[in-house]
């Protein structure tokens, strides 16, 4: 019987360490998340505005060149 004991109390400790492993892993990969999504708002205010640059200027492709 302590044999049993003894054992289940090794078999806890060791789940409450990987509990606890995994729960370092999560906290990092949340906080990868959260940066990579923040990086992708950026990356698409960017796009946008390039989009809105690029349309602007076709539209003013009648306008002569700066040589003329």
């Amino acid at each position: 019987m302590e044999n049993n004991i003894k054992k289940l109390e090794e078999i806890t400790s060791f789940l409450q360490n990987e509990v606890s492993q995994m729960s370092d892993v999560i906290y990092s990969q949340q906080k990868d998340l959260i940066n990579l999504k923040s990086e992708i708002s950026k990356l698409k205010k960017i796009i946008l505005e390039l989009e809105d640059n690029l349309d602007s200027n076709l539209n003013d492709g009648n306008q002569k060149p700066p040589h003329y």
